[in-house]
Formats: C-alpha cells, structure tokens, sequence
C-alpha cells in the first residue's frame, strides 16, 4: 500500500535559491550548537559536581538527559516541520533553546539543572531535525554529501573553539558562565536564521503529522536497507564520539592532571583532525563514491579506537596514549558523519523531516546509552574511556565495511531496471549517478 500523499496543490513548487555559501554556513551554525551545548560547560563539570553536592553518576545525567530529550523531540519536531515549514520551528525551537540556557545558567541545584537541561535538549533538536531536513529540501544526496562536507568543516571550527573557550570561562567565571555563553551563541544563530535563512520545503505536506500516515512513513523509512545502513553507520561513529566527550574531561583532568584550560586544547586539537576529515571527504567521495569513502575512512576509525584499547590494556596511561589515537579516530569520523547524514535522509525528499528525525532519535539512543554506562564505569582510570573507543570503532568498521556496500548493492538491484535506457550500468560510484538516476531511487524507496 502506498504512503498518503499531500493534496497537490502545486506540483511543480521548487525549494528556493539558496546559495551553496548560505546553505553551508547555516548548517554549520545550526548543527553547531549541538557540540557548543555538549562540549562548552565539559570542562565545568568536575566543578559543577563540587559545587551542587553531586555525584559523578549525576553529574554524567546532565549530559544523558540533554541526549535523551534531544533524541525524543526531534520525533516530534521532524514531522512538525513538513507540515509547518523549517522557519516555524527553527524559530520557535531556538527561543526555547535560549530561554533554558539562561536557566540552566541560574539552577541552584543538580535537580533543577537536569530539568533544564531536558528542554534545553528539546529545544536544540528543532535546530538540528530541520537542518539536515533543509539539506534534503534544497540538494540531491550526492550533492548534499558535498555540502555538507563544507557545512561540518564550519562546525569542525566552532567545536574546536567550544573547548579551549569554555575551559577559558569557566577558569576565569565558573561553569554557569559557560552556559551564559551558550545562551549568547543561540541567540546569534536565532537572529542569523531570521535575517538570512528562507523557508526552503518547496510542499508542505498536511498529513505529516497524521498518526496513521506518519506511522506509515516511519515504517518505510526504518525498513529501508539504505536508511538502515547509513544510520547505523552515523550512529556507531557518534557513539565513539559521545564516549570521547563524556569521559575526557574526568579522565584528563581527575586521572592524569590536566588544568582546565590544558583540558580544552587537547579535545579542540581532536576538532583539528575532525576538520581535516571533511576536507578528505570532499575530495574521496568525489574521487571514490560515497561508500567507498566512507570504507576509506573507516581505516582510520579502527585504527584509533583500537590502538587507544590496546595501549590502555598495556599500561600506557598518558595523555599522548590517548590523544595521537582520538585524532585518528576524528578523523575517520569528519568522513563518516557528513556522508552518512546526507545518504540517511536522501532517499525520503518527501519525507525528509521524519526521516531526519528518526536518524537523530537514533544517535540520541546511542548516545544516551553511552551516559549511563559511563556513569557507572568511570572508576578513575582511563580504561572506561580506551574500552568505549574501541568498541565503537570496531562497530563503526563492520557497518562501513559491510552493512554499507551491502545496502547499494540492493539500491542498485531496486533501480537497474528502470535505468536500463541511460549509460548508467551500476560501474559508477553512487555519488557521480546520473540525477535521474537518484530521484528514480527515491521514487521507487517512497
């Protein structure tokens, strides 16, 4: 049975011009929030412990519950967003965004900061549902990889400054200063999504938000091999991420030393390689194709995440131990996520809000899953942190390697037929497909 579709009032509605500049530098704005929210207060959280008479385990809780709210709303907004439009929700999520920054800023106790902390989540996910959605909105998935490759070198630059800055603040003001600053940065993002952005969904579509047609659309999108192949893979290299986040700042600064400042120049030289990862990526996905890259890429992941385990098992424990295997690791990690979230959303334009939402829900999962079991095994040693990493990386590496060839090779097998008059005969990389050949793919996955 085929999915409902909106009443087609205009069938011809094209997505408005946007430039590749404007698109790119609002993706990286908008995404970027997610790594100034997570990263900027990290080097305040031993202190913040201290200071609200918390335990590690509920010091971790900020960051679960940020992660869970995050992944839940963003079920809710991506839906919202293909029937309302991006800007109703950009807008009225980043005020939210704003409103709990400045709360999280003022909380007297850990109960209170955790609250804030859930709509601080809530709010960010409208931000980032309708910017991957926006990406679909206005570009094919091959060039959408492009783009976004630009868009996450920009928050490569933003997360590589969220460190050291917060390490900054919080030495110089304290960790409540450092959520001020984030509620400062939503407000520049809100302001520049009012002034610059347009609304770029060229139909909206009146049933999104329908439960029967909804829960319709989400079953063909989470039954997609496609869909499932790139999410897993997206999800797997985040997971190895979140672990770098959520335990470093406990691991570098309680076990092996590191000043708050030392601290937040150690994770923002990771950004550096992560930056260095989405300028490869250009070029390897354009070169090989979109799973080869990423195939490319995930040499890297495994090579860090299991170099870190390995040494950790061997009783090196220094700071160099841990930082030469996590540059690798964000390295493989700038090819893996701007690939894998143009691919996840692309063969769904019409649909795109959903399925951003249910990718995002899934790297909230992950990485909710991730909080809980660090906050019962940080034991003062580095090996929580080594064993998380290793983990990751090697899931990562199995999906690259074998889940992702895999779901193109049954992309293909769907599509070959209808092509069969074009000079497309499945030798290309997916990413240099002819454009038809794309939009018959996702024709055929509606």
């Amino acid at each position: 049975m085929s999915l409902p579709r909106a009443p087609q009032i205009a069938t011809t509605a094209r997505p408005p011009r946007v430039s590749t500049l404007v698109a790119a530098w609002a993706l990286a704005l908008l995404l970027g929030l997610q790594p100034i929210t997570t990263d900027l207060y990290l080097p305040g959280l031993p202190g913040l412990a201290r200071e609200l008479g918390a335990s590690m385990a509920a010091a971790m809780q900020t960051m679960a519950a940020l992660i869970l709210a995050f992944g839940l709303a963003q079920l809710v907004w991506g839906p919202v967003a293909d029937r309302l439009g991006r800007r109703p929700v950009w807008c009225l999520g980043l005020a939210l965004y704003c409103a709990a920054s400045v709360g999280c800023a003022l909380a007297p106790s850990i109960q209170a900061l955790i609250g804030w902390r859930v709509l601080q989540g809530a709010a960010l996910a409208a931000a980032v549902v309708c910017a991957r959605a926006m990406l679909r909105d206005l570009y094919e998935p091959h060039e959408g990889a492009r783009v976004m490759s630009i868009a996450l070198t920009g928050l490569g630059f933003i997360a590589l400054v969220g460190p050291p800055l917060g390490g900054v603040v919080v030495a110089a003001l304290g960790w409540r200063a450092a959520f001020a600053t984030v509620a400062v940065c939503g407000v520049v993002v809100m302001v520049f999504v009012l002034v610059v952005l347009p609304e770029t969904i060229a139909q909206k579509n009146p049933l999104a938000t329908r439960p029967k047609p909804l829960l319709r659309a989400w079953w063909r999108i989470a039954t997609n091999a496609e869909f499932q192949a790139w999410t897993a893979l997206i999800s797997a290299t985040y997971g190895g991420l979140f672990t770098l986040l959520a335990a470093s700042s406990f691991v570098y600064m309680d076990v092996l030393g590191l000043s708050a400042a030392a601290y937040g120049l150690a994770l923002a030289s990771c950004s550096g390689a992560y930056i260095l990862g989405t300028v490869f990526c250009r070029r390897w996905i354009a070169r090989h194709g979109l799973t080869r890259g990423v195939a490319i890429g995930a040499r890297y992941t495994f090579a860090g995440g299991v170099s870190m385990l390995l040494l950790a098992l061997l009783g090196v424990h220094t700071v160099w131990a841990l930082l030469l295997p996590q540059w690798l690791y964000s390295f493989g990690h700038g090819i893996h996520q701007p690939v894998g979230q143009a691919a996840a959303v692309g063969p769904f334009p019409q649909h795109a809000g959903a399925a951003s939402a249910l990718a995002g829900f899934a790297l909230a999962l992950v990485a909710f899953a991730v909080g809980i079991w660090l906050g019962q095994a940080l034991d003062g040693t580095v090996m929580p942190l080594a064993l998380g990493m290793g983990f990751w990386a090697l899931l990562t590496s199995a999906v690259a390697w074998v889940l992702v060839p895999r779901a193109e090779r049954l992309a293909r097998a769907v599509v070959a037929p209808a092509c069969r008059h074009c000079l497309w005969r499945g030798r290309r990389p997916l990413a240099r497909a002819p454009r038809h050949w794309l939009s018959r793919a996702s024709m055929m996955q509606r």
